[in-house]
């Protein structure tokens, strides 16, 4: 692909902000038939009606922050996965992470049921379970580009199963199954806001302080190793911090898709080469994103209403096609 955007990283960066604060501003105050914009603003103000402010203050600000917090975490593990594999299909939803993460989730309410801090540890050692399955598997196969997307499926619809499983016999574990399994800001759990939001900042650093040395991995893995960087414990470093993102995205919106694969392979398409910028960018666009996402998904059916989930995979599903078409065929990597 050779789509290039002349702007540099810094005004994208700024574009990105202003199109997160406005995208946000929108989906906070945007009318329907049981509030009006007035209403809303009006609590704003500190003038509010009691009920204006209940959908304000209890649905719509938790929903966007929601939004915010699974779509920087998505988009970054995403990013982290592309350069430490090399492959720019790699994203938590097609490596299976996200499925792991949202099996091992349901595992723990099931099986320890109102223990919230329970949750975010389950899915965290579901993603790297599914992780480290996809990694071996992939190894064992020859850790090319392919074999690794293959396991990744192959892990995924492994967990897909036992989470139909779940709840097709205990459907009392989950608000609402479909909203889990496809993804979805309807049933935020404010609680779970507060620590999936402290993991993902935790998990952004991270990947942030680890920008320079991913940057080697362009070079190859003997150069990279020549310049002092341990390739094999910084590839898994990578993986581990990306299956950590997903945990907190999963255990707050269930399994959103196609997040980890869009955006950072728009700004890789645009010619944005330094990986700090290419995260950072993530974080802003992949928050902006996923908000737009739930506010679409919200508004177009009205008075029904889609899980977000499904209005990223009618956007990923061709998008994924797309990458797998045109990319570069590069040789297998050990």
């Amino acid at each position: 692909m050779n789509m290039r955007w002349k702007s540099s990283p810094g005004k994208i960066i700024c574009l990105g902000c202003i199109a997160l604060f406005l995208i946000a501003a929108v989906s906070l105050l945007f009318p329907n038939d049981t509030v009006t914009f007035t209403r809303l603003w009006n609590v704003l103000l500190g003038n509010g009606d009691a009920a204006a402010g209940v959908i304000l203050l209890k649905v719509r600000i938790p929903r966007v922050l929601a939004g915010i917090i699974c779509g920087c975490a998505l988009a970054a593990a995403g990013e982290l996965l592309q350069e430490s594999l090399n492959n720019n299909l790699c994203s938590p939803g097609i490596m299976g992470i996200n499925a792991g993460a949202g099996a091992a989730v349901l595992l723990a309410s099931l099986l320890l049921p109102g223990m919230l801090p329970v949750r975010g540890i389950s899915a965290f050692i579901g993603a790297m379970l599914s992780a480290a399955a996809v990694y071996l598997i992939a190894m064992k196969a020859g850790f090319s580009r392919s074999s690794v997307i293959l396991s990744g499926v192959a892990v995924s619809s492994l967990m897909t199963a036992l989470i139909n499983v779940i709840v097709t016999l205990r459907p009392e574990v989950i608000m609402d199954k479909v909203s889990f399994s496809l993804g979805g800001l309807q049933f935020v759990d404010v609680r779970q806001l507060a620590i999936s939001g402290i993991f993902t900042l935790f998990g952004c650093a991270a990947a942030f302080l680890m920008a320079p040395g991913i940057e080697l991995f362009a070079l190859g893995d003997e150069i990279a190793q020549s310049l002092g960087l341990p390739v094999k414990q910084y590839r898994a470093g990578c993986v581990l911090l990306s299956a950590f993102l997903a945990a907190a995205a999963v255990s707050l919106c269930g399994l959103l898709g196609f997040v980890g694969l869009i955006i950072p392979n728009l700004f890789r398409m645009a010619g944005i080469r330094q990986i700090k910028y290419r995260l950072l960018l993530s974080c802003i666009w992949g928050g902006a994103f996923l908000v737009l996402s739930d506010f679409l998904a919200r508004v177009l059916f009205y008075p029904y209403e889609l899980p977000a989930g499904v209005l990223l995979s009618c956007m990923g599903t061709p998008f994924f096609l797309y990458i797998l078409i045109h990319r570069k065929r590069e040789p297998a990597y050990a």
